[in-house]
């Protein structure tokens, strides 16, 4: 019974932290551009590696 309440406010706080995390991550602007990390991967600008195992 004395677990619960050592576990309780972990379990809260890291909850909190986490909101706090993902509303930071909200107001930075990281999920502004949902298709473009898509078209990036498709259209990919380098050139392609020689393969030198001859």
């Amino acid at each position: 019974m004395t677990d619960f309440f050592f576990l309780i406010p972990v379990s809260i706080l890291l909850g909190l932290v986490g909101l706090v995390v993902f509303l930071w991550t909200l107001r930075d602007g990281q999920y502004d551009d949902l298709e473009g990390a898509s078209e990036r991967i498709l259209y990919d600008s380098d050139r392609p590696r020689r393969d030198d195992t001859v």
